[in-house]
C-alpha cells in the first residue's frame, strides 16, 4: 500500500480540491500522474447496481445483472446479524469482481412511520436491530476489501420534500433513537464511508452540520472513513468541508473546486481541513487497490441459492390457524394472483437491481402435481373446487418507492375484496404477502394463515414454496410493528403534512416504544412471528441481583423446542426501568439472539448487558446517564408477550454533580443529601406553628399535604414571601453553601 502522506505531498492544491468532487455519476476523481485511480462507488444495498452506458440515480436505466438479495426490511426480520454478514460477503465478492471501491449501503434509517416510501430499504423501528443488522452487512462487504457506505446520516425518515425539509429533533431523541442506529455500526464495523442525507437537521443541512459530521461522527465516535453527500445534496462546498464532509457527489463541478481553492488562498479555509478530507478518501481508495482481484470468481448460481436460503429465514408466519400450514403435496392447491407468476421481490428507486435469475412460486411448484394457478378474474369459480387456496398479494412499486411516501396503510381495495370473496367460498384460504412495509388486514379473521415474505429477492418463488410446504420452517420475526390503524402510529397526524420544519413530536416514543407504553392494541407487535414448532422458556437467571453500572449483567435463559420439527427461535431480552424520574418507554429491546433448536432439545441462551442497556441520554449534562434503582429484565416472545422477568438493582457510578440556583425547585435541592442537610436546618421551623394548630383538622391535614407537594415544586426564591425579614442575598448564600458542599462530597 502506497504511503498516502507522500502522495499528498506531491499533489497540487487543485488536485486536492478536485478529489473532493465526483468525477462523474459513479466515480471519484483520480490523479493519473500520481497513480491514484478513479474509484467506483455503486448503489446497493441488496444487490449491485452497476450501470453501463447511460447512467442515472433512480435506477430508471438498466444495470448489469446481479444477485438480488432480500431487501433490508426482509433481512431485518431474520434477526440474525451473522446471516446479514453472509449476505454482505456475497455482495462484496461481486463488487470486488467489478472493481467497486465502495458500495452505497446499507440503508439504516429508523422507521419513524410505516408510511415512509423507502422503508423497504431500512431495517427497523428499533436502533439496536438496525445497528446490529447493518454491522453484519458492513463486515461482510468489507471482508472482500470493498468499502461499505451506511446511509442516510441523519434523521432522513420521509421522502416528502426530503431534499429540503428540516428534521427538528431534540437532543435526547437523536441520541437514543436516530444516532444510536448508526453509532454501534461505526464503532464496531468501521465502515470505509458514510453517506449524509439531503435534509436539514435542526436548521442545518446534513452535509454542513458540524455537530453530527465532525463533533459526533468523526471526533466522538472516531469514524475513520470519508463522508460523501447523497447525490445532489451539496449546498456550500467550503462550509461542508469545514463541517466534516469529504466528497460532494455525483459529478465534477468546477465551481465547487474554484470555491475551495479561493477559500484556502484567502485564508477563510485552512488547507489542513482539505488535507484531512483527501487523506480519508485516499485511505479507502488505497485499501481497495491493495487487494485488487485478478479475474472474476463470483458464482451466480451460488449467490442465487444463498438468496433463497436467506429469504427462507426472513419470512414471518403471521397466522396459522389450525395448523393450516404447511401444505401437503397430496392436496389440491390453487395459487391465485399475478404475484404467484411474477413475484414482487424488490422496491423501486436507486436500489433497483437487475436480477441474475427470478424464480416464481408457480415455477417452483411445477413438480407438485396438485398445484394449479388462476388469475383474479377466474379465482372465484375455481376456489371452491380446491382443497386449499393460496392468494399471492401485497403492495406494488407505485405504493412504495424512493421519492414518494405512502398515503395510507391499505392494500389495493380490489385485492382486499378478492381475499374476502375467496375466503367466503373457501374456508382453507392462505395469504402470502409481498410488500416492503406494514399493511392493514381487515380480512385477517376470515383467512386461516398469513405468510409475510416481504421483498425477499430474486429467489422469492423457491423460498415461498419451500416455506408453504414445510421444507423450511419459518423463523422470521417482525422488526417493525404492524398497527391496527394509521391513526395509532406515533407520528400521526402530522407525518407527511409538514414540508419545511418536520417536528419529531413523538420524541423517543417510536415504534413499539410508543405502542407498549401507551398500551395501544396492534395488529402484530414488534418481534412477533410463528413457527411450525413450539418453544417453551424457563430458568431465567441473572448472575447477580445487584450490580454497579460499570459491571456487565449476565443473563441466561433456557429455550426448549417442544414440537416435532427442528427450528430457529429469536430470543428477545428487554429492559424495563423503575429507576429515577425520567420519562422512559415501558420496555426497550437491549439484546437478542437467534438460535437453532432441534426438536426436543433445550439450549441455554446467554446475554451480556452493559451500561448502555440501563442508560438514558441527559440533555442537562449531555451524556449517557444511569439512575440508581430497580430494573426489570424481561424475556419475551415479542414486545408485548413477556414470558419471564426478574429484577436487578443497578447502582450508578455517575459522578455528575448538580449545580443549584435560587430558581431551582425546593424538592430537587432537598433530594440531594447536602441540600437536605443545609436547607433542612434553615427551614426547620417554618410553618410548624400553623401545622400544630390545625393538627386535629382533617381538611387542614389534607391541605398540609397539598402544600408540601406544592412547596417541592417551588423555586427557593419564592419562599421570600413566606419568611418575613429574609433577603434574596441570604437565600443565595444558602445555595452557595449547598453547591460547595455538593462539590466537596
Amino acid at each position: 500500500m502506497k504511503d498516502i502522506k507522500e502522495i499528498m505531498d506531491q499533489m497540487t492544491l487543485e488536485e486536492k480540491a478536485i478529489l473532493c468532487t465526483g468525477a462523474d455519476f459513479w466515480h471519484l476523481h483520480g490523479v493519473e500522474r500520481l497513480g491514484i485511480p478513479e474509484a467506483m462507488v455503486i448503489d446497493g444495498p441488496h444487490g449491485l447496481r452497476k450501470q453501463e452506458g447511460k447512467t442515472d440515480h433512480l435506477g430508471l436505466n438498466l444495470s448489469k445483472p446481479a444477485t438480488c438479495f432480500p431487501s433490508a426490511s426482509a433481512l431485518a426480520a431474520s434477526f440474525d446479524p451473522a446471516l446479514a454478514e453472509r449476505m454482505g460477503q456475497l455482495l462484496g465478492e461481486l463488487a470486488a469482481d467489478e472493481d467497486v471501491t465502495n458500495m452505497l449501503g446499507p440503508g439504516m434509517n429508523i422507521k419513524r412511520s410505516p408510511l415512509c416510501g423507502r422503508n423497504f430499504e431500512y431495517f427497523s423501528e428499533d436502533p439496536l436491530v438496525a445497528s446490529q443488522m447493518a454491522s453484519g452487512v458492513v463486515r461482510g462487504i468489507q471482508s472482500q476489501h470493498v468499502g461499505a457506505c451506511p446511509k442516510h446520516f441523519l434523521a432522513n425518515n420521509q421522502e416528502h420534500y426530503r431534499m429540503t425539509s428540516n428534521s427538528v429533533v431534540d437532543e435526547r431523541t437523536l441520541r437514543e433513537i436516530y444516532l444510536a442506529a448508526f453509532e454501534e455500526t461505526v464503532r464496531d464495523a468501521k465502515p470505509w464511508a458514510m453517506m449524509c442525507s439531503y435534509n436539514r437537521i435542526n436548521g442545518t443541512f446534513a452535509c454542513e452540520n458540524k455537530t453530527f459530521l465532525r463533533d459526533i461522527l468523526k471526533d466522538e465516535w472516531k469514524f475513520g472513513g470519508y463522508v460523501m453527500t447523497d447525490w445532489g445534496a451539496l449546498d456550500d462546498p467550503v462550509e461542508s468541508l469545514r463541517a466534516g464532509l469529504d466528497v460532494g457527489m455525483p459529478g465534477h463541478v468546477q465551481d465547487s473546486v474554484d470555491r475551495i481553492i479561493d477559500a484556502i488562498q484567502d485564508g477563510s479555509l485552512e488547507e489542513a481541513v482539505l488535507d484531512e478530507a483527501v487523506f480519508r478518501i485516499l485511505t479507502a481508495v488505497m485499501k481497495h487497490q491493495a487487494h485488487l482481484k485478478k479475474g472474476k470468481t463470483y458464482d451466480f448460481a451460488k449467490g442465487h441459492d444463498a438468496a433463497r436460503e436467506i429469504a427462507e429465514q426472513c419470512a414471518v408466519l403471521l397466522k396459522n390457524e389450525g395448523n393450516m400450514l404447511p401444505l401437503r403435496e397430496d392436496e389440491q392447491v390453487l395459487f391465485v394472483g399475478e404475484f404467484a407468476r411474477a413475484p414482487r421481490y424488490q422496491g423501486g428507486g436507486s436500489s433497483h437491481v437487475v436480477p441474475w435469475q427470478i424464480s416464481s412460486a408457480l415455477d417452483a411448484s411445477a413438480s407438485i402435481l396438485t398445484v394449479s394457478w388462476t388469475d383474479a378474474e377466474h379465482a372465484l369459480e375455481k376456489a371452491a373446487q380446491a382443497d386449499k387456496v393460496v392468494i399471492f398479494t401485497g403492495l406494488t412499486d407505485a405504493d412504495e418507492t424512493e421519492g414518494l411516501d405512502r398515503h395510507d396503510l391499505s392494500m389495493d381495495s380490489h385485492q382486499e375484496k378478492l381475499i374476502r370473496d375467496i375466503a367466503a367460498l373457501q374456508p382453507n384460504t392462505v395469504v402470502v404477502l409481498h410488500n416492503g412495509s406494514p399493511v392493514l388486514m381487515p380480512w385477517l379473521s376470515e383467512v386461516r394463515a398469513v405468510l409475510e415474505m416481504y421483498l425477499c429477492g430474486e429467489a422469492a418463488g423457491e423460498a415461498t414454496v419451500n416455506l408453504l410446504y414445510g421444507r423450511a420452517n419459518p423463523s422470521g420475526r417482525l422488526a417493525e410493528t404492524f398497527p391496527m390503524r394509521l391513526e395509532d402510529t406515533p407520528a400521526y397526524p402530522y407525518y407527511g403534512r409538514e414540508r419545511n420544519d418536520v417536528v419529531y413530536r413523538e420524541g423517543i416514543m417510536v415504534g413499539y416504544r410508543h405502542y407498549v407504553t401507551r398500551r395501544l392494541p396492534v395488529l402484530f407487535p414488534f418481534g412477533y412471528g410463528l413457527s411450525y414448532t413450539d418453544y417453551s422458556y424457563g430458568n431465567l437467571k441473572l448472575h447477580a441481583d445487584q450490580i454497579k453500572d460499570t459491571d456487565p449483567l449476565i443473563v441466561s435463559v433456557d429455550v426448549t423446542n417442544t414440537g416435532s420439527r427442528d427450528g430457529m427461535e429469536v430470543v428477545q431480552c428487554y429492559v424495563s426501568s423503575r429507576a429515577g424520574e425520567t420519562v422512559r418507554p415501558l420496555r426497550e429491546l437491549r439484546a437478542f439472539q437467534k438460535v437453532f433448536v432441534q426438536a426436543g432439545e433445550t439450549v441455554t441462551v446467554r446475554f451480556e448487558l452493559n451500561r448502555r442497556a440501563f442508560a438514558w441520554w441527559s440533555t442537562e449534562n449531555h451524556t449517557w446517564q444511569v439512575d440508581t434503582g430497580t430494573y426489570t429484565i424481561e424475556i419475551g416472545k415479542n414486545a408485548e408477550d413477556i414470558l419471564l422477568s426478574q429484577e436487578v438493582r443497578v447502582e450508578s457510578t455517575d459522578h455528575i454533580k448538580p449545580q443549584f440556583t435560587v430558581n431551582s425547585p425546593m424538592g430537587d435541592i432537598l433530594a440531594n443529601p447536602a441540600g437536605a442537610q443545609i436547607l433542612g436546618a434553615a427551614f426547620a421551623g417554618m410553618g410548624q406553628q400553623e401545622a400544630a394548630a390545625d393538627a386535629d383538622d382533617e381538611h387542614a391535614i389534607l391541605n398540609s399535604e397539598a402544600q408540601a407537594a406544592m412547596s417541592r415544586g417551588m423555586p427557593i426564591r419564592s419562599f421570600l414571601s413566606y419568611a418575613p425579614g429574609t433577603t434574596l442575598a441570604q437565600f443565595q448564600q444558602l445555595i452557595d453553601a449547598v453547591n460547595q458542599a455538593v462539590q466537596d462530597a
